[in-house]
């Protein structure tokens, strides 16, 4: 299913959705913005000693009523003592300024990894219930990017973004209003360019998003390369393929570091011209300044307070413009991510979904019409019904559609038309995490994961006992050459097995399928890549496990079918049951 046409992915909208994904992170939120907020009045205290300095020790002026009730007395009337004062003042701000910026960064980096583990977590639980045929489209390079990457933007904006950008509007309000008390005049010139790099972002808001978001696609492009290419190394060997994939990579890599480039000038620009519009500020200051001290309406002291508060605050204003403009990156990537999570689940489950303990196993395919494209069907038409504890082998040429009929029952595929049935009552009824427990499946490629031995075979049954797991290994013929491992049942395996035979990786996908001991199996191809003496000693496993349970099997050679009650051959979009010999039904 695709996104909803109408959501809207506006700014404002991304906004509200990243602020509430980050509502119960709100407390330590609250306290960084307290920590930040800090620094304005630190701001306003750095320039005093330098007042103090040029109008009171190197000058002759007395000291401010304000000053004069914070300095001892005794200190006032000399100036080696007003310099002392001074001095430790720059210190003793100094150092406040580096507590008050690392408290800060600790609080940052805490509440934005925070903030970031969640959100991926959210994505990550999204992304596995999303359908098969999504992931086929979308690729699983590009999921990883949105999981790794763009799922970050939360804290880019969050906290990095909408925390500084209110910091720094503070700050310039308080700079202002400092300023204004001196010179009101050179307030007013401050204020001025504050509509000008607004608009200015305004201008740029668009242009950057859009520069960005393609950014982040070719990244995502090259990281597909990548994944694909690793995933298939075998292949690539073979066919001795390496420097065309290398050569493919670096076409996606300089497609992306064009569009980095031209993302850069556009945010480039934009800088540019923020610096002029505080430069012409800041040039503008300099000079009614220096006219005011000059007709006696600011000291000397005073001019130097102002300009090192515009200093300050020029510093902020550049920062709400620039980190508008530089959120837009942010916001690209976090378009990406709510895509997915708007992306409607798989299989949607009803608010009031039956429960479902342990199913009898009998199935019917009610008139079931299915195709991944509704104007192409795979299948049309299906009218099967499978009684408990029988065994179904089903049979017909490659591309058929064999796999896809097995694949309605744990509903990774919903069907157009028809229904499927589970002892009666349709399977879209069930609580899916109910109806997927009535099921074990043994596939043609054993699917292995980075975890020890026990671990893989206590993959559908977490909390079992490893007397359970060694139980479920000798049903499944695989104890021998799992007690040969370094360490037995603690062996770490590699990545889809990594180290092991296919029959090897075979049986222990049968033992995880024991120890489940679902009601229902599902047997896709699975000796299709095994010798015939390993074959052999896989099949007598496979008999002990269809005992007693209803069995689908898949298979591409005759013997494999000959212990089956019923087969359905599957042709044309169309299956059909038959009944005795299976020596004319088309294989796979």
């Amino acid at each position: 299913m695709s996104s909803s046409p109408t959501r809207s992915y506006g700014d404002a909208a991304l906004y509200r959705r990243l602020l509430a994904d980050a509502r119960p992170f709100w407390g330590g939120v609250a306290l960084l913005v307290v920590v930040s907020l800090l620094a304005a009045p630190l701001a306003l205290l750095f320039p005093i000693p330098v007042k103090i300095v040029v109008d009171h020790v190197l000058g002759d002026k007395p000291l401010p009523d304000a000053l004069a009730r914070v300095i001892p007395d005794a200190w006032q009337g000399s100036a080696d003592s007003l310099l002392v004062a001074a001095v430790g003042a720059v210190l003793l701000i100094a150092l406040l300024m580096q507590v008050q910026q690392l408290g800060a960064w600790l609080l940052r980096t805490k509440v934005g990894q925070r903030l970031v583990l969640a959100f991926r977590a959210r994505l990550f639980d999204h992304l596995q219930r999303l359908s098969l045929g999504y992931h086929h489209r979308a690729g699983a390079a590009d999921s990883i990017y949105r999981l790794q990457f763009d799922a970050g933007s939360i804290q880019s904006v969050a906290v990095e973004g909408v925390i500084p950008f209110a910091t720094a509007l503070v700050k310039v309000a308080v700079l202002l209003v400092a300023v204004g008390r001196l010179d009101a005049t050179l307030a007013w010139i401050a204020i001025a360019g504050g509509p000008a790099l607004f608009g200015l972002t305004e201008l740029f808001r668009g242009r950057l998003r859009r520069r960005w978001a393609e950014v982040r696609q070719r990244e995502s492009d090259a990281l597909g390369v990548v994944s694909e290419t690793l995933g298939a190394l075998r292949v690539v060997k073979a066919f001795g393929q390496e420097a065309r994939e290398s050569a493919r990579y670096r076409d996606r890599g300089e497609q992306h570091v064009q569009s980095a480039m031209r993302a850069v000038w556009v945010h480039g620009l934009f800088d540019i011209l923020v610096g002029v519009i505080t430069g012409v500020g800041a040039a503008a200051i300099l000079w009614v300044g220096a006219r005011h001290v000059q007709s006696g309406q600011l000291t000397l002291g005073e001019l130097l307070m102002v300009f090192t508060y515009l200093s300050q605050l020029f510093e902020p204003l550049r920062e709400v413009g620039t980190r508008l403009a530089a959120l837009q990156g942010a916001l690209a990537s976090a378009e990406r991510v709510y895509r997915v999570l708007d992306e409607a689940p798989e299989a949607p489950e009803k608010p009031d979904a039956l429960p479902l303990e342990r199913a009898r196993g009998e199935i019917r395919f009610e008139h079931v019409t299915f195709g991944y494209d509704p104007a192409r069907p795979v299948l049309i038409d299906v009218d099967v019904t499978i009684p408990p504890g029988s065994r179904v082998g089903i049979a017909g040429p490659t591309g058929s559609g064999k796999s896809t009929l097995l694949g309605l029952l744990p509903r990774f595929h919903e069907p157009q038309q028809g229904r499927v049935l589970l002892d009666g009552t349709d399977i879209r009824d069930f609580r899916l995490k109910d109806l997927r427990a009535q099921l074990s499946m043994v596939l043609q490629d054993s699917i292995l994961f980075r975890a020890s031995v026990a671990e893989n075979i206590a993959y559908g049954r977490p909390g079992a006992s490893r007397r359970e797991i060694e139980e479920a290994a000798r049903q499944a013929a695989a104890l021998p050459f799992i007690q040969a491992l370094p360490q037995g049942f603690d062996t770490a395996l590699g990545e889809g097995g990594g180290g092991l035979s296919g029959g090897e990786r075979q049986r222990l996908a049968l033992a995880r399928a024991f120890l489940r001991d679902a009601p229902i199996l599902i047997l896709d191809e699975p000796t299709s890549a095994l010798d015939t003496g390993t074959e052999a000693e896989v099949l007598d496993a496979l008999e002990r496990l269809m005992t007693g349970r209803t069995t689908l099997m898949i298979a591409h050679r005759l013997s494999t079918l000959e212990s089956c009650d019923l087969r359905l051959e599957v042709a044309d979009s169309r299956v059909r049951v038959r009944r005795g010999d299976v020596s004319d039904v088309p294989m796979a």
